[in-house]
Parts: C-alpha cells; structure tokens; sequence
C-alpha cells in the first residue's frame, strides 16, 4: 500500500479538498474553503497547511462567531449540498465559535470547526489560554463544544485522523443527522508528521439519499388525507433542501390544499402561487392562521415545529385535528404524535401526487381560501403604507426595500422585530429568496450571513436588513466584504435601542425597562436620560463602505437605487419609529409573566397571559 508522509494538518486540508456530494447523478465539491483567523494553535499547524495547498482557499474574517454565520449562511443558501470550514486558535478564538455551533445544529446545518487545542504533549501545561480542569489533563474550552455538535473528536495522535474525518463527513454530509462537527486540533499534533495511505487522499463520493418512508406509515397518511375536508399544509426548510420546490407547487396546484411558510420554508413557493397563504403561527399571515386553526389533517414537511410555527402549541384549534410529518429527522418526524414519514420531502411528495391524484379539496373550502387570500392581500397592502409621522416607519421600510429589490434578490435577516414583519410581509418570488436565521435568532448573523449568501449566490442581490442592535454586535465583517469584493446591500433601521424586545417588555407589562440606548439619568440612575449621540453613517463608512441616509420614503426609494445600481459594499441607514408594529393575527406566543408583581401594568398582562394560556394545547 502507498504511503505519504504528511503532518497531522496537511492530512486534513488535503482530505477535504478531496470530499465530494452527489445527489440525483450530480456530483459537487464539498468543501467550499476554510473561514479562520490564526493564533498561537493554528497557526503552525492548519495555517501552514493551507499556505502549502492553496487548493482549498483560504478566507480571513474579523470575528470567529462571524465566520460561522457566513459558513452557515453559505451550507444554507446551497441547500447543504455544500460547506465552510472554520479554524480558530486555541482559548477565546475557539470559545467565540460556541455560538456558531449552536446556531448550526439547531437549524439542522452543516458546519465543521476545527479550534485550535491545548498540548496532546502535556509537559508545557499549563500553556497561555489554558483552562486548568483539576479533575482530569484532557479537558480544555474545547469540551464546551460536546453539547452543541452532531460530531466531537479530539485528534490526540497522528493516526486517530482519518476514522475522525471519514465520521466527520459521514454526519455533515447526512441529511437527518447533519449540523456542527466539531474536530479539535491541539497545536503539537498539528504538526507531526505520519505515514498515511495515499488512498486517503483520493476523490470521495458521499451520496445524499432520497430516503422513502415506511409503506404501512404511506398508507395510513394517505387514507388520511384522503378523507380530509380541511387539509393545510405547512412547508419548512426541509422542501428547499430537499429542492422539492416544484413538487409542491405542482401538488398544491393538482390538490387545491392551502400552503402556509415557516420561516426557514418561506419562499419554497412563490408568493403569488393560488395556494400560498404565507406565513403561519406567531408570526403568521391571517389567511393562513386562521386556516390552520381550523385544520382537520395537517401535512408537515421538513420542519422542526418551533413554538413560533405552533403559535406555542395554540395554533391547532380542531379538536381532532391530525398530523402528517415528512421529515429525514425521526425526532422531528414524530412530534404533535404525527403519523411520521421518515423520508425526502421531494421524493415523499412524489409519491402523494400520485396517490391522491383524484383527490381535490372541497369546493366550499377553496371559495374560502379565495377570500381569506384576497382580505390579506389587502391587509398586507394597507401595514406597508403607512403614512410618515415624526420617523418613517418599520413596515413602510420593509415594502419599499422588498419593491425595490426585486424578484431576483435575496433577504437576509436574524433577530430583532423584523423577522417577524419579515415572515408575514416580504413577497418572495423564487426559492432562495428569503434568508432567515430564525431557529436560534442570532444577533449578529445578518451582516455576516449575507457575505456566505452572496458567496453561494453571486448571480442574486443580497440586501441585508439589520436593527441597530445586531449591526452593533458584529458590523466588522462590513471590513471582510470589501477585502474579498463581496457585494451586498446592508440597510440599518435605527431605532435607538432594542425595538423587539422592547415591544415584548411593554407587552409583559414591564414598560421596555432596560432595552433603549440613553445615557443614565444622574439623579434617578436610570437608563432613561437623553438618547446616545450614535452615528452610523460615520460608522459604517470607517469600514472602507459607500453610506447613504434615508429619513423619506423618497430619499430612501432614491437610496436603494443608488445602492442597488452600484458594485461596491453599500449600506443605508434609516432611523424609524421605534413603537409602530405590525399586529399579529389570529397567534400567540408564549411568554411567561410575572404572577406577582407591584406594578400594575404587570398584573394586567399577567390575567391577559393566563387567558391565551387556555388555547394551548398540553399535548397531542
């Protein structure tokens, strides 16, 4: 057998430059490149490789939790059939990537870090960054990662690599167990040298199933709906990583049965399909919440049923209502006691179209559906024009970005109010065209997810909206934008503080304590003084940025021509009014009060809360 000599680091970079997807006969690259920032950990070992195989590319950001959001953003946007790797060096560079591995695993994306470790060799510990764990030597930060990974391996000796990358793969490359794989890489064994068998190193071929589900499950789904008079569908990301798009128009078109999107499925079908109803659960469109309420048999498809899809399990509201889940995740596939069709969305809805190709929804049910459409669309007009006051508002902001970017473009956005405003208004044309980190709602994703949307996506406009919250947690990569050349299009609401959970506070009778940006009051020390004198035109264009104002809707409309015109890294700053909101309709979201309280405003939300609290539901 053929044996190469290489460090424990040459070894990695080499193998995954070497990985490669196939899916439906189409065979991808897996590795896209490697994210890092280099440190006493990498430096020597991973950086050094890197430099030696310029084949797998190397990308320098500001931030290691930035780098994952742009790794994430970019696994998402190319439907997981591709992935970034993220080196770190070893202490605070590693423990800033915890975020990331969370937020990868939650929304069920594929992402491998590689942080820098510790000595394997342990007579120079403790080294600088160190965590002395006096309970056992082989502990370091990196341990922290164990709850938040799909895959954890510590490489300890030169010949431990190739089972830990092979399983690494495996997970990252499964559609039902994908999300961060961790592989910590302490600094010595980076830089040993072994003989590998040169096969490691040859072209790999994982390929992504079209896994069908159970037959006795298939059948008793299919009688199911069958016999329902009120089905309602609810599209997750599953369909857009399954691609399975055009399969539920084409069902949705041949059935009649109403579509309603999660955050993560907005977008698998055009807002103007017959069948779309929007956004559903807490932050839902009234047409499809008040459908979903009266459901009788709800088709799942590829969705992790959060509580804001459920409304917090409120959303639900026939008292035999039944549930139909497709879903490659078992865990998933079985919540809400579904009939679990533990399968590919497309593949899966394949099989449904032919086996209900009779089946129609009744006539009275679709007139219904028609009209619910039609007060929505009216709705939907009437939140986005809303007349100026002292600031323009949230909503007013939303539609002109959304006309003005058009059906070409893609959305990014996070945390903050606008997801929700988001979810329910953005008119998504084309699958891809609504980015929402919203499975862990991650201040600070936007700016830097939307350079890995804009990577995967070069032929898309990215216009990423951003409260002034996030864009003051992680506007650095602004800086990584201009250095690769990477164009896209940032608009910064400004609202002098945190508007979402400011709305939430005054709502739980709380009176937005402790969310708006003031100085403290001297005499009451309070954060209720004058409003911080916060520039971020001045900000943003340190950054090396073209910077535009908007205080009008005509100064705004003329701000994302110019921008969206231009080739440059552009941002737009729009102060906006900070209590206009968009109401929910027929949803809920639960949120726990104080029971007791002093202040009476808390009393009050508190009997409000208790009487929602009766919709939701125990179990099903």
């Amino acid at each position: 057998m053929k044996k190469i000599k290489l460090t424990v680091a040459q070894a990695l970079i080499r193998f995954l430059a070497n990985q490669y997807v196939r899916r439906d006969g189409v065979e991808t690259p897996y590795f896209a490149g490697v994210w890092g920032i280099f440190g006493h950990g990498n430096v020597a070992g991973i950086g050094q490789a890197l430099q030696e195989y310029p084949q797998m590319p190397y990308y320098l950001c500001r931030n290691e939790q930035a780098m994952t959001h742009t790794a994430i953003a970019y696994a998402k946007a190319k439907y997981r059939m591709q992935a970034f790797a993220c080196t770190s060096s070893i202490g605070p560079g590693a423990t800033n990537m915890l975020t990331g591995a969370a937020t990868a695993t939650i929304n069920r994306i594929p992402l491998l870090l590689l942080p820098g470790d510790i000595f394997a060799r342990r007579n120079v510990a403790p080294v600088l960054q160190q965590l002395e764990y006096p309970l056992s030597q082989d502990v370091s930060v990196n341990d922290a990662f164990k709850p938040l990974s799909r895959y954890w391996d510590r490489i300890n000796r030169p010949d431990q690599l190739p089972w830990a990358m092979l399983e690494a793969v495996r997970v990252l490359t499964s559609p039902a167990d994908t999300g961060t794989v961790t592989l910590c890489m302490p600094q010595d064994v980076q830089t040993e040298a072994y003989e590998y068998s040169a096969s490691l190193f040859e072209k790999r071929v994982w390929n992504i199933p079209r896994q069908l589900p159970d037959q006795d499950l298939y059948r008793e789904a299919v009688q199911l709906l069958k016999n329902a008079e009120k089905p309602f569908i609810i599209s997750g990301g599953g369909v857009l990583y399954s691609e399975a798009f055009d399969t539920l128009a084409e069902f949705a078109e041949k059935t009649g049965i109403p579509v309603g999107e999660t955050q993560a499925g907005k977008g698998a079908l055009s807002f103007n399909h017959e069948s779309n109803l929007g956004a559903v659960g807490a932050s839902g469109t009234s047409a499809a919440n008040k459908t979903a309420e009266e459901a009788d048999v709800v088709l799942l498809l590829g969705t992790r049923l959060t509580d804001f899809t459920t409304a917090s399990k409120s959303q639900f509201q026939h008292p035999d209502v039944k549930f139909i889940h497709v879903n490659v995740n078992p865990m998933d596939a079985n919540k809400l006691s579904a009939i679990p069709l533990q399968g590919d969305a497309k593949a899966t809805l394949e099989l449904l179209a032919k086996d209900l190709e009779d089946y129609a929804i009744p006539a009275e049910y679709g007139d219904q559906l028609t009209r619910r459409k039609e007060e929505w669309s009216k709705e939907l007009d009437r939140v986005t024009s809303l007349p100026k006051e002292d600031l323009m508002q949230q909503p007013t902001v939303l539609g002109a970005v959304n006309e003005a970017a058009g059906k070409k473009s893609t959305v990014v956005c996070a945390a903050g109010s606008m997801p929700g405003d988001l979810h329910k208004l953005w008119k998504t044309y084309e699958p891809g065209g609504y980015h929402m980190e919203y499975g862990y709602s991650c201040m600070g994703y936007e700016i830097a997810g939307g350079l890995g949307v804009k990577m995967a996506r070069p032929d898309r406009e990215v216009v990423v909206m951003v409260g002034d919250g996030s864009y003051q947690m992680i506007s650095s990569e602004l800086i990584t934008a201009v250095q690769e050349n990477i164009k896209i299009t940032v608009v910064l609401l400004d609202n002098s503080g945190f508007g979402s959970i400011g709305s939430l506070s005054e709502s739980l009778g709380s009176e937005g304590f402790g969310t708006n940006y003031r100085y403290r009051n001297p005499e009451t020390g309070e954060l209720n003084g004058q409003k911080l004198p916060l520039d971020y035109v001045m900000n943003a264009r340190s950054y090396g940025v073209d910077v535009q104002k908007a205080e009008s809707s005509e100064e705004l409309v003329q701000a994302l021509d110019n921008a969206l015109q231009s080739k440059g890294v552009q941002v737009i700053v729009v102060p906006v009014d900070k209590v206009q909101k968009v109401p929910g309709y027929s949803s809920w979201w639960d949120v726990p009060v104080a029971e007791k309280s002093s202040i009476e405003s808390v009393n009050k939300a508190r009997k409000e809360y208790e009487k929602a609290r009766e919709r939701q539901r125990d179990y099903f």
